[in-house]
């Protein structure tokens, strides 16, 4: 039974065997694909999960003539991607996280900060000074940031941002490094103290009793000069008096009260010191963790990481090598299995190499397509221990590359003409003008141009001649669809014995024009073939 029949069967009657089947036959290229965007194998498992529950929800919604290849490709390299963003997603929160309960946590991170901050600000330009103050001295919003600038809030927000990141660069030219984020965060925990309760009232009332007492006073100055003092004088003058003294007695009081109040803050801190000596434990390990993913997120291709990622191909291969057959069959000790492994290995990155060299120094063999190849379609290409001793081996292998190649390009395509179909409520496009800002940005105008619109929706390879290994001339046209990929090639046979006779005269160069053939086209039935596919082509 072929994909749709199983795939039809399951929609039916929820047949377990059936779909079974379909992922036993397509798992490895559907994991490929994931683990080639996640670079992780347990993302790639998790994302193979979803991309067959996916297919399990759609198996009665897909259109018969659906290329289940094609549509599995599609939806895994969307659901890698889609993970992948996911896991970026978390792993800059879970940073974050780390930064802020760093700084929250541990209260000496600020000792530092705090004797600077002052004169850090007083380096800034005076509208990012008065951003920040309005943002973290006053724990103003955005919006109401920029209501107090005159600006938008958004504006606000870009204002604040580069403020913060001209206080970080203070802080580093005085020897002291902290991030954007642990900045921000230690600024919005540690930057406002909150004034201690009745303060408003005394000092509103102090102020208050002040103006009162300076009134007065200008008052008995005036009158003092021009008549002599007075009872109602004298009593004004002890009125005044008294409020002085009472007023010094509330302050001595308030300042009691301060001194209490620091001692409670004094003991938090310890409380927070010892809490501080548990957490440094845990934030050490989540640094680590978090050093440990950034090294592996950039952590460079070198031979050995592509050693390792071959033996699990090679393990898959081991039973169509000859040489590992031999060597089971002896008993051979798991060591020297392994050092053999290594061999096969390193024999067939030795392969890939010498076919990209050959590939680069033969001009005009490759096409423009070859751009998207990857490592695994040279790995492929090079992939049988034999090839590349002769000509027709190298020939046999550029073939397969250039087979790869489009199809790695009509899965772009078909890419677009799907998201193009999406944002125009289904309609697709006529032309590759209209395909164009739904293409990746490497596909240029030297790959378009071996191709054409057919029909909306559907674009066709233009004809390109091509020598089959056994040597014969081929017609090879690749048909692309919003669901379906497909390629077909004529041959004509008639013209084996002038091409045995072309490549004898012209060994390592490429049959690309069928006008070279002219001059070996010796029977009336070549020259009859010759001409067709010359017509076929336009050419006089």
């Amino acid at each position: 039974m072929n994909d749709l029949d199983l795939l039809r069967q399951y929609a039916a009657v929820g047949s377990e065997p059936a779909f079974a089947q379909l992922v036993e036959r397509h798992l490895t290229l559907v994991y490929a694909t994931a683990l080639r965007q996640t670079r992780s194998p347990e993302l790639a498992e998790e994302v193979a999960q979803t991309v067959f529950l996916t297919l399990a929800r759609e198996a009665g919604r897909l259109k018969p003539d659906t290329l289940l290849t094609a549509w599995l490709y599609r939806v895994t390299r969307h659901a890698a991607i889609d993970r992948q963003r996911g896991e970026s997603r978390r792993l800059r929160r879970e940073q974050t996280a780390v930064e802020m309960a760093t700084m929250k946590s541990d209260p000496p991170a600020w000792a530092p900060l705090e004797p600077l901050l002052d004169e850090a600000l007083d380096e800034l330009p005076e509208t990012d000074r008065n951003a920040l103050l309005l943002r973290y001295f006053e724990n103003k919003s955005l919006r109401e940031v920029g209501a107090s600038l005159g600006t938008s809030e958004e504006a606000a927000r870009k204002r604040v941002s580069r403020a913060v990141a001209e206080l970080r660069t203070v802080f580093t030219r005085r020897g002291i490094t902290v991030g954007s984020a642990g900045l921000v965060a230690l600024l919005s925990a540690q930057a406002l103290h909150a004034a201690p309760a009745g303060l408003t009232a005394s000092i509103s009332a102090t102020v208050a009793l002040s103006g009162t007492a300076a009134l007065q006073h200008a008052t008995t100055v005036v009158t003092t000069k021009a008549i002599a003092m007075n009872l109602m004088q004298k009593t004004l003058l002890t009125a005044t008096l008294a409020l002085a003294v009472g007023t010094g007695i509330y302050e001595a009081r308030q300042a009691a009260r301060l001194r209490e109040s620091a001692q409670a803050w004094q003991q938090q801190r310890d409380s927070l010191a010892e809490q501080n000596s548990r957490l440094q434990k845990e934030l050490d390990a989540a640094t680590e963790r978090l050093e440990r993913l950034k090294a592996e997120s950039t952590k460079p291709k070198s031979d050995n990481s592509e050693l390792l990622r071959l033996r699990g191909e090679v393990a898959r291969l081991r039973g169509e090598a000859r040489e590992l057959a031999q060597l089971k069959a002896a008993g051979t000790t798991p060591r020297a299995e392994t050092d053999a492994t290594d061999q096969v290995v390193k024999s067939w990155l030795d392969r890939v190499k010498k076919l990209k060299d050959r590939v680069g120094q033969s001009a005009g063999q490759t096409i423009p397509e070859f751009q998207f190849l990857t490592d695994q379609d040279w790995l492929e290409a090079a992939r049988r221990p034999k090839q590349l001793e002769s000509d027709a081996d190298f020939r046999q292998a550029l073939n397969s590359l250039r087979s790869a190649a489009k199809n790695q390009f009509a899965a772009t395509v078909q890419d677009a003409l799907n998201g193009y179909a999406q944002a125009n409520n289904g309609q697709l496009p006529a032309d590759f003008t209209q395909l164009k800002p739904y293409l990746a940005p490497t596909v240029g105008e030297e790959v378009l141009q071996g191709y054409e619109f057919s029909q909306p929706g559907t674009v066709l390879e233009k004809p390109k001649s091509l020598v089959d290994p056994d040597g014969n001339y081929m017609e090879s046209v690749f048909q692309i669809g919003k669901d379906s990929i497909s390629s077909s090639t004529t041959s004509e046979d008639a013209l084996h014995q002038a091409i045995q006779a072309w490549q004898g005269a012209n060994a390592g160069k490429l049959l690309t024009d069928p006008a070279q053939l002219m001059p070996y086209a010796q029977t009336p039935a070549e020259q009859a073939a010759l001409q067709k596919i010359m017509k076929s082509h336009g050419a006089k």
